[in-house]
């Protein structure tokens, strides 16, 4: 096992090292200008939008989601493991500084994440009555790429409904038996059947489920973390000028002694970012395809609001646990990386709340692997459905099959499958960047469309490619 995690690690290292570091922070500087920075003028008047809509009590037909079901349901799959686990991974192996590149990555991954939305409302399709739709069909149907299409929903069903559900359970399992001291056979077989009545109730149950929990969840931690940071304001300024100064000056905080450099800050900060809130890599697409919006770019702002929440507020919670409580910890071993990692920010809890920490950090980080398991088993499937079509028994299979692996997940190292889901994860990101980068003109044009509605309220019909006579075909 420890030769084939090597080999993994040594591919996944140059994929992210040498590609998708570029890629993925350069597609979101490209879009973030190519589109005046989205992020600076959109993100809080839609947060007031989604708001008055929640409070409304918005509904929408059956086989499709309301916008909030749809961004509770990214933030589900956006706010799991990496949050917690990958995080403290982040500033373990590249010092406090990448605290600051993860920021960096969530700016400009929220006009990358505005495009994915976009492109998946304009490009989504309608099948037995469920909508469906994410890059596979902007690919297909944008590009007029169909093998880079599969190529994509390949790889998007293997790094998130196979690799990715694993990474999720493992860390479920191995939390709540240190914690709590239950068995693994028992606490894998009570979370197989839990994710199966949730999966077996469809899209509706899904969304239901998402809308309920992830705001409970994510209001917990985001409390417990502000806590602990109010329990330790003496430090707070010393602590955040550490971020800073590592991000660019590492030696200056020991990192000459570590060995920590600005290239390895940065390249933890930006995967991890990248890692937790998705931007980029194609995935949270899946559940803004199917909302039902005013328009298209009404969408692209909502996804945005996942970026914001997912890093910004609940890893820097993270990161700000670790530093103001003391665990921080930079001498963990390369091999014990992923499971001290998470030992770091059990520390940080119980150092602060005592046993009730350790046992909060554990429930904390399995209902954030649970959502994401729920989320990413949604994007999965999606791509089940673009490959073999919306049949009872395709769709029955794939949900044995990723229980399945939920089931073997416990049972494997740690290390290997986080670094296959690196892999994976990485090379399903590709196909996507390539589409958002050759799509960034239309990306741009819906975004004028929706400036001159709101500006004219004349209804014009949605721009394409070539021109803007004629709606998309899958115009809802």
């Amino acid at each position: 096992m420890s030769e084939i995690n090597s080999i993994v690690k040594i591919i996944s290292d140059f994929i992210w090292n040498n590609i998708l570091l570029f890629a993925l922070l350069g597609v979101g500087i490209f879009l973030s200008i190519k589109l005046r920075f989205p992020q600076l003028t959109r993100l809080f008047p839609s947060i007031a939008k989604l708001v008055r809509d929640i409070r409304n009590k918005v509904t929408v037909k059956e086989g499709a989601m309301t916008p909030f079901q749809s961004l509770a349901t990214a933030v589900a799959a956006q706010v799991g493991t990496g949050n917690i686990v990958g995080v403290a991974t982040a500033i373990a192996a590249g010092g406090p500084g990448a605290a600051f590149w993860m920021l960096i990555s969530a700016f400009f991954g929220m006009s990358t994440i505005f495009s994915e939305a976009v492109l998946a409302q304009v490009y989504r399709e309608e099948e037995d009555g469920e909508l469906v739709g994410g890059p596979a069909y902007y690919i297909r149907n944008g590009l007029k790429s169909n093998w880079l299409a599969i190529i994509f929903a390949v790889l998007c069903i293997i790094s998130l409904g196979i690799v990715g559900i694993m990474v999720q359970s493992n860390s479920i399992v191995t939390s709540l038996s240190d914690a709590v001291g239950l068995s693994k056979p028992f606490i894998t077989v009570g979370l197989a059947a839990l994710v199966g009545v949730i999966l077996t109730g469809g899209m509706g149950r899904i969304a239901s489920f998402s809308e309920k929990v992830v705001p409970v969840m994510a209001f917990a931690y985001i409390l417990g973390s502000l806590i602990i940071i109010l329990l330790n304001l003496n430090i707070l300024l010393p602590s955040l000028k550490m971020i800073i100064v590592g991000a660019f000056t590492p030696q200056a905080i020991g990192g000459g002694v570590l060995g920590i450099t600005i290239r390895e800050a940065s390249r933890y900060g930006l995967a991890r970012g990248l890692f937790s809130n998705e931007a980029g890599m194609g995935s949270t697409p899946h559940s803004h395809a199917v909302a039902i919006n005013d328009h298209p770019a009404e969408q692209g702002f909502i996804a945005m609001i996942g970026v914001f929440i997912s890093t910004f507020i609940i890893c820097m919670s993270t990161a700000m646990v670790n530093m103001l409580s003391g665990s921080y910890n930079a001498n963990i071993p390369a091999g014990e990386m992923a499971k001290d990692a998470v030992l770091m920010t059990q520390n940080g809890f119980a150092s602060s709340f005592g046993n009730f920490g350790a046992i909060f950090l554990s429930v904390s980080l399995s209902s954030f692997a649970l959502t994401t398991i729920v989320g990413w088993y949604f994007f999965a499937e999606s791509n089940v459905k673009f490959l073999g079509g919306n049949h009872r028994g395709l769709i029955t299979g794939f949900k044995i099959v990723a229980i399945a692996f939920l089931i073997a997940g416990p049972w494997l190292d740690a290390d290997t499958i986080w670094n296959l889901a690196d892999l994976f994860m990485g090379a399903m990101a590709l196909p996507n960047i390539i589409a958002l980068f050759v799509l960034s003109g239309l990306t741009k044009k819906l975004l004028q469309h929706y400036d001159h509605y709101k500006k004219t309220g004349e209804v014009l019909p949605l721009p394409t490619l070539d021109s803007g006579s004629r709606k998309p075909k899958s115009k809802k």
